[in-house]
């Protein structure tokens, strides 16, 4: 006899997490995590902290050229950002 009230694993991991209010704190860790594949290695050489408070990623870059740089694409890459975690987490990047 089969169950007909069965649900996937992922839906009830996302159940879960939204009851203990881990998913926004999940997600900001997966931004971060994201940001050394969305724009390479090399400006990894580059960035300090990251951290995530109000939809805001903050980022520390140490060069002043590559900070201007990314900030005339930051609408491009908070976009990017969002799609490689699969939801709206980010509205704004702001570098230091």
């Amino acid at each position: 006899m089969r169950r007909r009230d069965i649900e996937s694993i992922r839906d009830v991991i996302q159940q879960f997490l939204k009851q203990k209010k881990l998913e926004k704190p999940l997600f900001e860790k997966k931004i971060m995590d994201a940001w050394p594949e969305v724009l390479g290695k090399n400006i990894m050489n580059y960035t300090g902290n990251l951290s995530v408070k109000n939809r805001k990623l903050y980022v520390t870059i140490s060069s002043s050229v590559l900070r201007h740089d990314l900030f005339i694409s930051r609408e491009n890459i908070v976009e990017s950002l969002n799609n490689r975690v699969g939801s709206h987490v980010i509205d704004e990047i702001v570098f230091r």
